[in-house]
């Protein structure tokens, strides 16, 4: 793939062989961000397991302790008390039937997160085809199926990211902004990386933490050394 000459120019000044310290990789990332705009940092973490296999999935979320830098729009999916929760705590639209119809009748997605209550699943479930594909459906792995609706929310708009592997045992999440400090960034990614390695299913057998690897929006990719996260 050709890429553009911004591009081609930050790639030199990254050493494609070398393991960098977090913090160096961050300092180096910013230098190869050269966007217009604040660019997304990006984690792309490939993992030693098969996904294929159920008890080698990784899945969860965690609340970075800086946020992501971006807002997020939450859909709430409750009844009575919960639904009057979910508002108190700043949920972006808050329903039942109606926003289920919403979707189905009117194609409507507008929004970033999906919360719902374990007894509105039965109903959320017949929009698992239109949901499932965008990311979007509600799991209790991920803390957004719960009674404690007002918790999801207040942790969502504080910077909760969902983590997942992909087909070939890779997962991509944003980890904060450009513009953050190198000290937010570190810290996002110490937390991150503590939740996947936590989350290591008992069935993985070898190296763990196989690549970890950040990236700018528009910048290369700088490898980062994962050994200080399995000291932990």
């Amino acid at each position: 793939m050709k890429r553009g000459k911004a591009y081609q120019e930050s790639a030199k000044l990254v050493d494609r062989t070398k393991l960098y310290d977090s913090l160096e990789a961050i300092s180096l990332l910013k230098q190869t961000a050269k966007a217009k705009f604040d660019e997304t940092v990006d984690l792309s973490v490939r993992l030693g397991v098969d996904p294929r296999h159920a008890d080698q999935q990784v899945r969860g979320a965690v609340v970075l302790p800086h946020g992501t830098g971006r807002s997020v729009t939450v859909l709430v999916i409750a009844k009575g008390e919960k639904a009057k929760e979910a508002q108190e705590a700043g949920a972006d639209f808050v329903g039942a039937e109606d926003m289920i119809e919403k979707i189905q009748k009117e194609n409507w997605f507008g929004f970033d997160v999906c919360i719902a209550t374990p007894d509105m699943m039965g109903l959320v479930g017949r929009l698992g085809r239109v949901l499932g594909p965008k990311g979007l459906m509600p799991n209790p792995k991920s803390g957004t199926v719960t009674m404690d609706v007002a918790k999801a929310v207040t942790d969502t708009k504080a910077g909760k990211v969902e983590y997942r592997l992909d087909k070939s045992a890779i997962m991509h999440v944003p980890i904060g902004k450009v513009s953050f400090t190198d000290e937010q960034l570190d810290e996002n990614l110490d937390a991150l990386m503590h939740a996947v390695v936590k989350a290591r299913p008992a069935a993985a057998k070898g190296t763990y933490l196989r690549s970890v690897v950040i990236s700018s929006t528009m910048g290369p990719g700088i490898k980062v050394n994962p050994a200080k996260y399995m000291m932990k």
